[in-house]
């Protein structure tokens, strides 16, 4: 196997460089606030523990057998840490990292970015921005994970990986998944595909291309007869639907302890993620703008992204503590016709109950993967399907009970934002870590002008459920 061939990206990974938009780049934006940080305490840090994972040096160069990651001859970190000195305001600090979210990251180096900013008030502010084709949001938490202990005094014990992707041995791999989960793809090529160890890298992505596009075709009638999502009803015009301007402003709430919301779902009987999703619902409504004959009618979605390591075998998943993808996507109804807060709770009960069987995320999952290798023909058409099946990305990311420590300096706050396929230009951030819960939106400015507004909406949702509860209890 040629040199070239082992550092072909896989296909999860391409993915995310064919999804590319001029006004909706793939890029994952983490934000951590570290007290005490300092510039040269992160760059001894970020040469020591983060640039043990090999990819982070390398860059994805386009070729004739397809994306490779090759190494970056001329890589200096000073290209990938800038650090600002000014003592931001909380309101100034969301300006800048909303700055930073539209700062284009240069293609002839690896598509990673750390800004600094030690002087902020309440503690140094820490952005990273990541193309997606590096890794998902489960894959960069493995990372931190790793490199950011529980004590101040431990350092990390293990970390760091070599890039090995091997494209033949995954899609060997993917061929015999998707036999086992949507019966054979047959074909002329199949199995010469599998047993053609020394194909060369130039005859790979045909066929892959060949073995993909059949199954894209597969994937759609087994969606079509399992989940109904290809023949489910598109999103209502609204607010947010409208041609992206390319320009996307952040902001994040204040923390809200967990137990606020454990108290709320345990009083009503439903999931703390349910009742997570019920204060996004109550915001989204605020914010379609219909008159309320067009809102008893609304249709809207929130395409929640899934972690399907556990469901994917071994040699298409990431590893634990390695770089890569393996996230599909579930899009789950929001109940923004609900007439009250409490209403809208238990429509999402049921609807999370009916989706946590659902088929939606592999197969999403599996259509992304293909899209690096399918023809701009076939691919435009499987990703509009998906973008006009939702209005946002709502990501729920799961962070450690305790704190975490960078650097030995403790991280108080985190928050992480993804990127939006498509025509989606609204993405909203559930982030718990260290018993606190955080929601963070980012919006094209032609979806949301004011994006504040819509985490100030949020927590009116949840102060409102804990009211209603409140007086039920006391009947």
């Amino acid at each position: 196997m040629s040199q070239e061939q082992t550092h072909l990206l896989l296909p999860a990974d391409s993915a995310w460089l064919a999804l590319e938009r001029p006004d909706n780049p793939m890029t994952i934006t983490v934000m951590l606030r570290v007290d005490g940080l300092t510039a040269p305490r992160l760059r001894s840090f970020l040469a020591h523990y983060w640039l043990a994972w090999e990819r982070f040096r390398r860059v994805p160069v386009a070729g004739v057998a397809g994306w490779a990651w090759q190494p970056d001859p001329q890589f200096d970190l000073r290209h990938h840490l800038d650090v600002a000195l000014d003592r931001f305001t909380p309101a100034q600090l969301q300006d800048w990292v909303s700055a930073r979210l539209n700062q284009p990251l240069p293609r002839r180096r690896p598509l990673w970015k750390f800004w600094l900013a030690p002087n902020a008030e309440g503690g140094a502010a820490l952005v990273l921005r990541l193309h997606h084709c590096y890794g998902d949001g489960m894959a960069l938490l493995s990372v931190f994970e790793q490199i950011c202990p529980a004590s101040p005094r431990q350092p990390p014990a293990v970390y760091g990986a070599p890039e090995t992707g091997d494209l033949q041995r995954w899609l060997k791999a993917a061929q015999r998944w998707l036999a086992d989960s949507v019966g054979p793809v047959t074909g002329a090529g199949d199995a010469e595909l599998v047993s053609a160890p020394n194909t060369s890298g130039a005859d790979v992505p045909a066929r892959a291309l060949d073995l993909l596009e059949r199954f894209t075709g597969n994937s759609l009638r087994l969606v079509h007869e399992a989940s109904g999502l290809a023949v489910s009803a598109q999103d209502s015009p609204s607010a947010l639907r409208r041609p992206l301007l390319g320009r996307r402003q952040c902001r994040w709430s204040a923390p809200v302890p967990l137990t606020q919301f454990r108290d709320v779902a345990r009083a009503a009987h439903t999931t703390i993620n349910d009742v997570l999703l019920a204060c996004v619902t109550g915001a989204l409504r605020e914010r379609l703008q219909l008159s309320p004959e067009a809102l008893e009618q609304a249709v809207l979605h929130g395409a929640n992204p899934v972690d399907i390591r556990h469901r994917l075998p071994p040699e298409l998943s990431p590893a634990p503590g390695q770089l890569g993808n393996g996230i599909g996507t579930v899009f789950v109804p929001l109940p923004v016709d609900g007439h009250s807060p409490l209403e809208r709770l238990y429509r999402l009960k049921q609807e999370t109950r009916r989706l946590k069987a659902s088929w939606q995320p592999g197969v999403a999952w599996a259509l992304t993967a293909s899209a690096a290798l399918l023809p701009e023909a076939v691919r435009r058409p499987a990703v509009d399907l998906l973008s006009r099946k939702a209005s946002a990305v709502i990501s729920n990311v799961p962070g450690t009970s305790q704190p975490r420590y960078l650097a030995g300096c403790k991280i108080t706050e985190q928050m992480f934002w993804v990127p939006q396929a498509g025509a989606i230009g609204l993405g909203i951030s559930i982030v718990s870590y260290a018993g606190q819960v955080q929601f963070g939106v980012v919006a094209d400015e032609s979806i949301l002008a004011g994006p504040e507004a819509f985490v100030v909406g949020c927590l009116a949702e949840l102060d409102a459920l804990s009211g209603l509860l409140v007086q039920s209890t006391r009947r």
